[in-house]
């Protein structure tokens, strides 16, 4: 991407490259399984009207607190507390630009400014947004072995931080060709999976089951939506740990 059409730093959010990349299909159908509605913010949302999704069924949400070491979201306060109020369980992510600072220095990061964790039942872990580098090369000016390496870094830091595994918020393209398919983190971190589509589709390498899905990015009052694979306990449940 040449540096004219990147967009200001600091201005990437979950799931900005998903369209472009992956595509866009219908909204997945009803289903019987149990799944619990959630949101992700940003600065792109601004003051969020918690009580109204509430009354919606959003029951969770997650907030952007930081990129980078350089940018933490203005909006972060008033997302972050008013979900909380409001009565929904939710967690911060950090969105990582692997070449700007090394993994375990961008984890001190978000965890010095909103990214850490809380034993009181409805702080989730903090997630790790990796994904298309909305400021140039896809994969960072990375090889997959380096990615792996910046990401592992990350996640290692964060558990020394905080004591939790971060979820990956990853897209099952991306991972292949930034990671070259790795598969040693399936077993620790929760995976988020982006797909705008009628189902979660192939998880990357690693994963059996996903543990939340974003699903579109057009749904009602903040546009993007996602559905945790479980009932509200299970939500409960990753927050206490």
């Amino acid at each position: 991407m040449p540096w004219w059409d990147a967009p200001p730093r600091g201005s990437a959010y979950l799931g900005m490259g998903v369209i472009a990349h992956d595509g866009q299909g219908p909204l997945p159908p009803d289903s019987r399984a149990v799944q619990t509605e959630g949101v992700d913010v940003s600065s792109h949302q601004g003051n969020v009207d918690w009580p109204a999704l509430w009354d919606s069924g959003v029951k969770w949400a997650y907030v952007k607190a930081t990129e980078g070491t350089y940018y933490r979201n203005p909006y972060y306060s008033q997302q972050y507390s008013g979900s909380y109020t409001t009565g929904m369980i939710r967690g911060a992510y950090h969105f990582a630009t692997p070449d700007t600072t090394s993994g375990s220095v961008q984890a001190d990061y978000f965890v010095d400014h909103g990214g850490g964790w809380s034993r009181d039942g409805r702080t989730l872990p903090g997630a790790l947004d990796i994904e298309w580098n909305p400021y140039g090369d896809t994969c960072y000016g990375r090889t997959p072995t380096q990615m792996v390496s910046w990401i592992r870094e990350f996640l290692d830091r964060y558990r020394t931080r905080t004591g939790r595994d971060a979820v990956i918020y990853t897209a099952t393209s991306w991972w292949t060709q930034c990671t070259g398919g790795y598969a040693g983190f399936g077993a620790a971190n929760p995976l988020w999976l982006p797909r705008y589509n009628t189902s979660p589709g192939p998880l990357p390498a690693g994963w059996s089951v996903h543990t939340m899905w974003q699903y579109t990015s057009s749904g009602p009052l903040v546009g993007d939506h996602n559905r945790f694979n479980g009932a509200l306990e299970r939500v409960t449940a990753l927050a206490t740990g």
